[in-house]
């Protein structure tokens, strides 16, 4: 998902290469010290992840394989060439009680394996001694690949109907937006970590009834219930809401507001005759 709008939105202006998971092995160095030295970029971005969040409570294994040894991996392969790497983070790094927005000098409180092996990724990034940028995320979706809006969309047309928890809040970004940031992050040299994600806080179930309005199916009756009817593996941070202030403050811009950014994505999924593949 992230990947294909990095490669789309870096490529008109840079050389790019792309790999993807049929290409090489993120959890093998060799694999990975392999395209590396291949492509021999100036710049890595990892926007690989293991992101099954419930499914890491079974698999710890392979969670921390991909998240964790595969950063490790990267890192150790672009140190010898000085390759900045830019990697890609998320707010379940931390727990979701603060009760304000999370800034970069917050110290990551994870709670299950998912947010574990996000938080062990970073601490290995950082601590590589390499040229680095980290970016942290939220609720991600876009043209590629599954995520929030189109289940919503596909359920919604398929039951009539949905239940949607209101009782964490989070902000919903359109992966264009982040890779547009990224690359300008990448473009005037900045370094560090970063909170990048489109403008405001919702809960999911704010989140859900936007989708349907903007997609105009006005009719689907969206119940709010709490996280604890859906007795899930994994536990979710109730309010995992990041500060784009360190952003606004070093580039000058501003992330546009999640309305006006899944409004744009909705109308012009419409547009290309997407949303009726969704059903």
């Amino acid at each position: 998902m992230l990947g294909s709008d990095l490669m789309s939105r870096l490529g008109g202006d840079h050389e790019v290469v792309g790999k993807d998971i049929e290409d090489f092995d993120l959890t093998s160095f060799a694999s990975v010290r392999d395209v590396v030295e291949e492509a021999r970029p100036e710049v890595l971005i990892n926007a690989a992840a293991y992101t099954d969040v419930d499914g890491a409570e079974r698999d710890e294994t392979r969670c921390f394989a991909v998240n964790a040894l595969g950063v490790e991996n990267v890192v150790r392969a672009c140190g010898p060439l000085a390759v900045c790497v830019v990697h890609i983070s998320t707010d379940y790094v931390f727990d979701g009680t603060k009760g304000s927005p999370y800034t970069e000098e917050d110290s990551p409180s994870p709670l299950g394996v998912y947010a574990r092996s996000k938080a062990e990724g970073e601490r290995i990034l950082i601590s590589g001694g390499g040229d680095y940028l980290l970016i942290r995320t939220a609720w991600l979706y876009g043209r590629h690949g599954r995520n929030f809006v189109r289940t919503i969309l596909d359920k919604a047309r398929a039951e009539g109907r949905l239940a949607v928890v209101s009782d964490q809040f989070g902000s919903p970004t359109w992966s264009w937006d982040l890779a547009g940031a990224i690359k300008h992050l990448l473009e005037n040299n900045h370094r560090g970590i970063f909170h990048v994600t489109n403008r405001g806080s919702c809960s999911w179930y704010d989140f859900a009834c936007k989708i349907l309005s903007y997609a105009g199916l006005e009719g689907v009756k969206v119940e709010a219930i709490p996280s604890s009817r859906l007795d899930r593996p994994a536990p979710r941070p109730p309010y995992a809401v990041l500060s784009g202030r360190k952003f606004n403050t070093v580039t000058g811009r501003t992330m546009r507001p999640w309305q006006l950014a899944l409004r744009e994505f909705v109308a012009k999924m419409a547009r290309n005759g997407v949303m009726n593949d969704l059903t």
